[in-house]
């Protein structure tokens, strides 16, 4: 049966699709606006347009069984963008689909829309409290689909911090890193982050793909502990093959340079990796529960920090990235 994604251009949507075409899906229907960046040349059939485009939806989504929705706004200077791009583009997806009377929906969130942990494990059942702009459209998209659902089988997927090749935020660490500089927020043992490999992640959302039953289902999908970024320090120093010296900063400058580097961003009219919202998050601790994706979603951590983060520094080495 055909399928449909959307974000196939971007990181974790590329790795969906060649995870989808190497499991013989003949049929992989990615919509592009532009340029296919990480699905050039492969075997996938691009439908120009975008998730406000209702008529190209509709001729999309004809004899679809289920929708991959990877697309979103993960930044932007305005919250209207947010709206636009995570709440508006997930509703129209919704009422399309609905209409053509596609089977299941697995929809990306985030841990951002939930919000920090701050020294507790969150789980399914923990209320929404996020810190930056992007968390807020995602929890808002979240309620959203909620109040469309109805019969409609819809899993909502709850990424913590991804990594891996492609990836283009968590690089600049990465890069960092490859000078022998390693930036850690305070002493880098009291804040666990949730840390999952991107190939887990497409794993989850395979998973969630089969989901039968009626309703909306939500998940976190992370590593199966918290790591410190004392850990992620020595792997990352393993992987480069070199010591790495330590850059403690604390968090009221983080969120100085998140103000700073907004600032610079605006006038040279570049939005920043590091921004407020950004610097929101970096001070805070990420830690999520995943026990009820391995019940339910029969979800296993298959790559350990060590090895993900290995592998994801050779990719950026054999593409030049470092």
């Amino acid at each position: 049966m055909p399928v449909f994604v959307t974000g196939g251009t971007g990181f974790i949507g590329s790795h969906l699709v060649d995870d989808l075409l190497r499991d013989g899906v003949d049929d992989v229907r990615c919509l592009v606006r532009s340029n296919p960046k990480w699905l050039e040349g492969k075997p996938v059939n691009r439908i120009k347009g975008d998730l406000h485009d209702l008529p190209v939806l509709l001729d999309a989504m004809e004899g679809v069984d289920t929708i991959y929705h990877n697309a979103g706004v993960v930044k932007a200077r305005d919250s209207r963008d947010f709206e636009r791009g995570n709440v508006e583009a997930t509703e129209n997806l919704i009422r399309v689909a609905r209409k053509k009377g596609v089977k299941r929906i697995v929809i990306l969130s985030s841990l951002a829309a939930v919000g920090p942990s701050d020294g507790t494990i969150l789980t399914e059942a923990s209320p929404f409290k996020p810190v930056s702009r992007y968390g807020v459209s995602k929890q808002r998209m979240e309620e959203r689909v909620r109040e469309l659902a109805g019969d409609d089988t819809i899993t909502i997927l709850r990424p913590a911090a991804v990594y891996g090749p492609r990836e283009e935020d968590i690089y600049t660490v990465f890069k960092a890193a490859s000078k022998g500089i390693f930036p850690i927020v305070g002493t880098g043992l009291d804040t666990p982050v949730s840390l999952v490999h991107v190939a887990d992640v497409v794993q989850a959302i395979r998973a969630a793909g089969r989901v039968e039953n009626r309703g909306v289902h939500t998940y976190f999908v992370g590593s199966e502990r918290g790591y410190t970024w004392a850990e992620i320090k020595d792997a990352t120093a393993a992987a480069l093959g070199r010591k790495l010296r330590t850059l403690r900063v604390s968090a009221g400058l983080v969120r100085k340079a998140g103000d700073f580097s907004e600032s610079l961003g605006a006038l040279i009219g570049r939005y920043p990796v590091l921004n407020r919202d950004k610097a929101a998050e970096l001070v805070r601790e990420w830690n999520c529960s995943v026990d009820k994706a391995v019940r339910e979603l029969h979800y296993r951590q298959t790559v350990d920090l060590n090895s993900g983060i290995r592998d994801t520094i050779a990719w950026y080495r054999k593409h030049n990235w470092l």
